[in-house]
């Protein structure tokens, strides 16, 4: 089980404060730093300094780092051209060694659209299909030949396809609960499938239909791998668990309930109930950034004894 450190810099968080807890990630043994790629606070945070970009962060954190994977959960459609979207993942990717994973939705938090006057298309899923198949077939069109693609959406001519990551390909993360066009999408597109936020039980049901989409799509059964993303809060005792929960504004039975909350026994076993389900990836959501030493507990007491 590979466990991956996932930010919400949104909430409030700056460069610095990114750059501590990726260097954290990295010297206590995690997998990935990951981040959110929005630009307004949600809830009662005050948000300050204000909004990070995602990927002008990881382009510095891919300069910064050494070993650990970066990426996003999950790259908004709506924020960028899929051709400029191709040129940043790509850089990005060569700044950092060949580390860089996309995670791309379709865009969802309206008001933060608004906020900043970036368009907020009423057909959003259909812009992130066209965007799926413009990213990837930028990057896997030959140095020398040309990428033409003409769609509802988005209209590309004699584009010279360039830069190409350093990675053979950069892995694709599709996630989400969508019944039918989510698992068609990702069969198509993914390297990874993420169900966010969500129980055993419907990460069960949701990995299933995925997995009949990848066999109807005439690809591996392995070809995808399964992970989620869950909110993290452990404790040494329940004192601890109840203190670093108030700290981020949440209650201690929701937590357990929604997320990976508890003693690092209690956490441990519930991490086995995913792995039961095909779950071989967490994206641990730390909403307390300052509380350098819950990663530390975590990586000591959690990572330290899963297989």
């Amino acid at each position: 089980m590979d466990l991956r450190i996932f930010t919400e810099p949104q909430q409030g968080a700056d460069y610095e404060t990114l750059l501590t807890v990726a260097k954290a990630t990295e010297d206590l043994g995690f997998d990935a730093f990951f981040r959110s790629d929005h630009y307004l606070k949600m809830g009662d945070a005050d948000g300050l300094p204000g909004p990070t970009d995602a990927w002008i962060t990881l382009a510095g954190l891919a300069r910064e780092t050494r070993r650990i994977r970066l990426g996003t959960l999950m790259t908004a459609a709506t924020f960028r051209l899929p051709g400029v979207l191709a040129i940043q993942v790509a850089q990005v990717d060569r700044m950092s060694g060949g580390r860089v994973e996309l995670g791309l939705g379709a865009g969802w938090f309206g008001q933060e659209h608004e906020a900043y006057g970036i368009p907020f298309p009423k057909e959003k899923f259909g812009r992130l299909e066209e965007q799926l198949e413009i990213v990837t077939g930028l990057w896997a069109t030959e140095v020398g030949k040309t990428y033409d693609f003409d769609g509802t959406y988005y209209q590309l001519k004699d584009s010279p396809a360039l830069p190409k990551p350093a990675q053979g390909r950069v892995p694709v993360l599709i996630g989400g609960h969508g019944a039918r066009r989510t698992p068609r999408l990702a069969a198509r597109y993914a390297d990874e499938f993420n169900m966010p936020f969500s129980s055993v039980e419907d990460t069960a049901a949701q990995f299933g239909r995925v997995r009949d989409a990848v066999a109807e799509a005439g690809r591996p059964a392995d070809a995808l791998t399964y992970s989620n993303a869950l909110v993290v809060c452990v404790g040494r005792d329940d004192q601890e668990v109840a203190r670093r929960a108030a700290a981020i504004g949440r209650e201690v039975d929701e937590l357990r309930t929604n997320g990976l909350a508890g003693t690092p026994a209690e956490v441990v076993e519930k991490i086995g109930r995913y792995a039961e389900v095909g779950s071989t990836r967490l994206y641990l959501q730390v909403l307390d950034l300052s509380d350098l030493a819950h990663l530390e507990l975590i990586s000591d007491k959690v990572q330290s004894q899963l297989p």
